[in-house]
C-alpha cells in the first residue's frame, strides 16, 4: 500500500550527467497499514456480516451511520464501503460486493479520497445550511464515472440544526444513484430524525489480544524487534483504538532506535512496571506501609506518574476480583505472566469484601491525586489509608469475636495479610459472608436493658394471631391508622402519622391539632372516609391545644431512647470503642425463643404497636471507614 509521493521525483546533479532519486517521504504506520478491504478490518465482524448479507440479497440502504470512539476505523470503513458500492473490474464487470479480490478501476482513487463521484466533507468545517444546499443541488446529476455518487460526511454531529433539517428530505428519498455515509463520535448529538433514516453500525473497541496480534504482524512487516510485554503495554494504553496503538508503536520504534523494549516503552508511556504494581499490591494489602511507600517512591523516580500508579493498582484489584469470580479471565492475552499467576494466587486468598473496600479507597484516592497540588504526597496518603484499612477487622469480625469471647483486635492486632494468608483464612471467609446476610444480634439481660428495650423485645416476639373481632368503630387512634392501612389508603395513613397530634379520642369523635404542612382537605377527607368505612357518623375537630406528639415523632423518640440504651450496653460499647467515629444507625429486636414469653410479660406499653422492626436491639453500626458500599 506504500505509494510514492510527488516528492519522489529525480533531480539532476553536477551538470545533468547523473541523477539521484530523492528519498520517499515517510508514512506513519497508521496510514501505511490502513485497511483497504473489509477482510483487513479487525474487531468489526458483526458489521461486516450484516453488510455482506445485505449486499448478497440486494438490500442496500440509501444511508449509513457509522459511530464509535476515535481510531476504530469509521472513516476507513466509509471509504471501503464506498469502494464496495462502486466496485468494478478493469474489464467493466462486477457490481456492489464485499468480495474484492483484486483492485478495481475506481478502488485506488476512492481509497486515496480523490474520486470525482465520492465526495468527502468534514462537517466540522462545513456546518451550515449553505453547504447542505450544495449537496442538494448536486445530487440531481448522475455520477460521472462510477455506479453511485457517494457523500461521506465525517463528524456529522457538528452540522447545525438548519443543516440537518435541510438534509432530511434528500436523505429520506435520495435519487437512486446517490448514497450517504455518515461518521460520528457523538451519536447522541445526531437528531433522531436523521438516525431513523440511516442504517446504524456501532464500531466496537478492538480487544487487547486482537490488538497485540495485529501489532505483532506489523512489527514483523517492518522488521522491528518488539518485546511482547511492550506490545501489551501499547495495547492497554490505546484503549481499543487501532489508530492510537499504531501511533504509539510508531513512537516506540523511534524512541528505541528501531527496537522496542518493555522498559523503554514503559518510560515512554509513563506507566508503572506491571510486576512492580503486583509487588505494591502485595505490600499494601499486607499492611506493610513502609515497604509500600518505598515502592511508590521507586516507581515515581523511574518516571511513573502517581495517579497512573494508583490507576494500575486499582486495575490489578479489579483483575484479582474478576479472577476470584471468573477464573477464565486469566486467559486474557493482554495480561503479563506476573499478573496472571500471582493474580490467581491472590484471588484464592483475599475475600471479595476486602477487594471491594480496596477498590473504593483507590477510586476516591485517584480523584484526590489528580486534583492535588502535591500528587506524590496525596498518593502516599492513599496508600497509607489502604494499608491501614487492609489490617482492620470488619464489624462482622469484631462482633463474631465478641460473641466467641475472644479479643476484639484492632489495627495492631490484625495478623491476616496477603503474604501470610491473604486476609481472613479460607475457612473464615464463608462465615463473614453469612454474617453480612444475617448480622448477629445483641440480647441484653434485665440487668442491662431498660424498659424500652424490653418492650421492643416483646413486640418482636412472634405470637399467634388472635381471632379478628368485628368492632363497630376503631377504639384507639392507632386502630384508625391500622384501618387506613387495611383499606390500602397509603396517603391517608401517611398523613395520620405525620400531621395528627391527638388532644382527645373516643369512638366516633377525634379532637386533634395539626402539624405544619398538613393538607387543607385532610380533616374533611378523614371524616368522610371514617364514616364510609365504619358505617357510622364521625366528628373530626381541630383544637388549638398542642396535643400529643405525632406517631412519627413518638416513634423517633422511642428509637432515640433505644439507641441511647444500647449505647450503654457493654457489648455495643466495646464495638463503638473499637471503631472511633462509628454510629448506631438502627436497633432491631431479636431474642432467644425460651426467653421470649418472659420478656413479653415484662414489657411495658410505652411503644406504639406498629413499631415492629423499626425498634429493637439488633444494632446496625455504621463504620465511617466502610461507607459507600464497602
Amino acid at each position: 500500500m506504500d505509494q510514492r509521493t510527488p516528492d519522489d521525483s529525480t533531480v539532476a546533479s553536477g551538470g545533468g550527467d547523473s541523477v539521484t532519486a530523492k528519498p520517499a517521504g515517510y508514512r506513519v504506520l497508521a496510514r501505511k497499514y490502513r485497511p483497504s478491504s473489509f477482510a483487513d478490518l479487525i474487531g468489526q465482524e458483526p458489521m461486516v456480516r450484516t453488510l455482506s448479507n445485505a449486499f448478497e440479497t440486494g438490500r442496500i440502504a440509501q444511508a449509513y451511520m457509522l459511530t464509535g470512539v476515535r481510531g476504530v476505523g469509521k472513516t476507513t470503513t466509509a471509504r471501503i464501503l464506498a469502494r464496495a458500492l462502486n466496485y468494478e473490474t478493469e474489464a467493466g464487470k462486477g457490481g456492489p460486493t464485499l468480495e474484492m479480490p483484486e483492485e478495481g478501476r475506481h478502488c485506488r482513487a476512492i481509497l486515496e479520497s480523490r474520486h470525482v463521484d465520492v465526495i468527502e466533507m468534514d462537517a466540522a468545517s462545513h456546518t451550515g445550511i449553505d453547504d447542505i444546499r450544495e449537496i442538494i443541488e448536486a445530487v440531481r446529476y448522475r455520477p460521472a464515472e462510477a455506479r453511485y455518487k457517494i457523500y461521506i460526511i465525517d463528524e456529522v454531529h457538528m452540522l447545525s440544526k438548519a443543516a440537518f433539517n435541510g438534509l432530511l428530505k434528500t436523505l429520506e428519498e435520495p435519487p437512486e444513484h446517490v448514497k450517504f455515509i455518515f461518521a460520528t463520535t457523538e451519536i447522541r448529538k445526531v437528531p433522531i430524525t436523521v438516525l431513523s433514516r440511516c442504517q446504524r453500525f456501532d464500531l466496537r473497541r478492538v480487544d487487547a489480544d486482537q490488538l497485540v496480534k495485529h501489532l505483532e504482524g506489523i512489527a514483523q512487516s517492518e522488521s522491528v524487534e518488539v518485546d511482547d510485554e511492550a506490545l501489551r503495554m501499547i495495547a492497554r494504553a490505546s484503549e481499543g483504538s487501532v489508530r492510537d496503538s499504531l501511533s504509539l508503536l510508531d513512537q516506540a520504534i523511534a524512541h528505541g532506535g528501531g527496537r522496542v523494549k518493555a522498559d523503554e516503552a514503559r518510560t515512554m508511556l509513563g506507566v508503572a512496571d506491571r510486576a512492580r504494581v503486583v509487588d505494591l499490591f502485595e505490600t499494601v494489602m499486607s499492611g506493610d506501609i513502609a515497604a509500600a511507600l518505598n515502592e511508590l517512591d521507586g516507581q515515581y523516580a523511574e518516571g511513573a506518574a502517581p495517579e497512573l500508579v494508583l490507576t494500575d493498582l486499582a486495575g490489578f484489584v479489579h483483575l484479582v476480583t474478576r479472577l476470584r469470580i471468573v477464573p477464565e479471565s486469566a486467559e486474557d492475552a493482554s495480561l503479563s505472566e506476573a499478573e496472571r499467576e500471582r493474580g490467581k494466587d491472590f484471588a484464592t486468598k483475599i475475600p471479595v469484601s476486602e477487594l471491594s473496600r480496596a477498590w473504593q479507597i483507590l477510586l476516591k484516592g485517584i480523584a484526590e491525586v489528580e486534583t492535588s497540588p502535591r500528587p506524590l504526597a496525596a498518593a502516599e496518603m492513599v496508600l497509607v489509608r489502604l494499608a491501614y484499612a487492609s489490617t482492620l477487622p470488619s464489624p462482622e469480625d469484631v462482633i463474631r469475636r465478641l460473641d466467641e469471647g475472644g479479643p476484639i483486635g484492632g489495627p495492631g492486632a490484625a495478623s491476616a495479610s496477603p503474604s501470610g494468608g491473604g486476609g481472613p483464612s479460607a475457612a473464615a471467609a464463608p462465615t463473614r459472608a453469612v454474617m453480612r446476610e444475617a448480622p448477629p444480634t445483641f440480647v441484653p439481660t434485665k440487668a442491662t436493658a431498660g424498659p424500652h428495650a424490653q418492650a421492643a423485645h416483646a413486640q418482636s416476639i412472634p405470637q399467634t394471631a388472635a381471632p379478628a373481632v368485628d368492632l363497630p368503630d376503631p377504639r384507639t387512634f392507632e386502630a384508625v391508622v391500622d384501618l387506613a392501612d387495611e383499606k390500602r389508603d397509603a396517603k391517608l395513613r401517611a398523613a395520620l402519622e405525620m400531621f395528627v397530634r391527638i388532644v382527645r379520642f373516643e369512638p366516633g369523635r377525634i379532637e386533634m391539632s395539626l402539624a405544619e404542612a398538613a393538607p387543607s382537605d385532610f380533616v374533611h377527607d378523614l371524616q368522610k372516609k371514617l364514616t364510609e368505612w365504619t358505617g357510622k357518623r364521625w366528628v373530626v375537630a381541630v383544637s388549638r391545644d398542642d396535643g400529643a406528639p405525632t406517631v412519627r415523632e413518638k416513634r423517633k423518640q422511642d428509637r432515640d431512647a433505644l439507641i441511647e440504651t444500647m449505647r450503654n450496653e457493654p457489648t455495643v460499647a466495646a464495638v463503638l470503642n473499637t471503631f472511633p467515629g462509628a454510629e448506631i444507625v438502627d436497633v432491631r429486636a431479636s431474642v432467644p425463643e425460651e426467653t421470649g414469653q418472659q420478656l413479653a410479660d415484662d414489657a411495658t406499653d410505652g411503644l406504639p404497636a406498629d413499631l415492629g422492626d423499626d425498634a429493637g436491639i439488633d444494632g446496625d453500626i455504621e463504620d465511617p471507614n466502610t461507607k459507600d458500599g464497602d
